[in-house]
């Protein structure tokens, strides 16, 4: 039978642990290190880890990894959301956004980027190369070539030329949700050598005034990365994801013990107390965590991203929602 002194002295050890517990953050266990893993927002994040996958997959370095990963979306001109291929402006120019962190936390951005191919090459490169985090419009243009980079000459693809022309007729400016006007591709991904790191690259929101940036190319909202806890990217409507640091926020959760998962429907959830109508709007993050967890979580049905691992052979998987 349990005397009185042994049940308080098993009673105090108790309430140590869980105070322990609670200043660490919620316990979890981590039956398995799942690296190296990347993931990647939308469906034409299928192509995109493909790639990544064949770097990570010859224990190469994560930052390499999401740099050549999202290239494979910026170079293809059918999706128009992403690159040069994208819808333009409601003045008619295709200007482009991204960025790019490692895992010691070098960064690199450029925001309303216009003929060149590679966004996401410039703003590695201005992490490289340079003592700044983001540079924008004419002065990204001549740096990038300054730095090799080609510029291209046409302006628009035949099929966004049409689309314009098209909405020029009304002028309504109306993203649809999860509609392809309003994404980009965010990659991040954890190595062999359990380093992270992270990219994320778009055309922008369709239609948008001219000089608009979202959230895309912003460190902290658009793209985090924290070598010691995990990383995080975002996609949809950039301004509710910069109005609460979107993707520093879920890495700040995660620091607080909560799974990827959780720690995305905490940002989520924070963008729905927006004072702007979110309810016709969509907003999702991928998260991956220093073990190698992930997970998604979006506001609205219809958020998908892709997931690549010695596991998980590049599928497609749907994000739980808040509405």
């Amino acid at each position: 039978m349990t005397s009185r002194r042994t049940f308080i002295k098993f009673s105090a050890f108790s309430a140590a642990l869980l105070s322990v517990g609670k200043s660490m953050g919620s316990p979890r266990l981590h039956t398995s290190s799942e690296k190296p893993i990347v993931l990647s927002t939308w469906e034409h994040g299928l192509a995109a880890n493909e790639d990544a996958w064949k770097i990570l997959s010859a224990n190469g370095k994560a930052i390499d990894a999401v740099e050549k990963g999202v290239m494979n979306t910026e170079e293809n001109l059918k999706n128009q959301s992403v690159g040069l291929g994208g819808l333009p402006d409601r003045d008619g120019h295709v200007t482009l956004d991204a960025c790019i962190m490692d895992e010691l936390g070098n960064c690199g951005s450029v925001c309303c980027l216009e003929h060149i191919k590679h966004p996401i090459s410039v703003a590695r490169m201005v992490m490289d190369k340079t003592p700044h985090v983001i540079l924008v419009g004419d002065g990204a243009l001549k740096f990038a070539l300054n730095h090799g980079f080609t510029k291209e000459t046409f302006d628009r693809t035949p099929e966004a030329d049409k689309a314009w022309k098209e909405w020029l007729i009304k002028a309504q400016y109306k993203p649809i949700i999860n509609v392809e006007n309003h994404d980009t591709i965010g990659m991040i991904a954890l190595d062999a050598a359990g380093n992270l790191s992270g990219s994320c690259t778009t055309s922008g929101l369709a239609y948008k005034m001219h000089g608009r940036v979202g959230d895309s190319p912003i460190i902290g909202a658009g793209l985090f990365v924290d070598n010691e806890v995990g990383a995080a990217a975002a996609t949809g409507t950039g301004e509710e994801v910069i109005r609460v640091c979107g993707s520093h926020t879920v890495v700040e959760m995660m620091r607080a013990g909560h799974s990827p998962e959780e720690a995305c429907r905490i940002a989520v959830e924070r963008v729905s107390k927006s004072p702007k109508n979110v309810k016709e709007m969509q907003i999702g993050f991928i998260a991956i965590n220093k073990h190698g967890e992930f997970g998604g979580y979006a506001l609205q049905n219809g958020f998908n991203f892709a997931v690549h691992s010695n596991k998980i052979n590049n599928e497609l998987c749907d994000a739980k929602h808040l509405w």
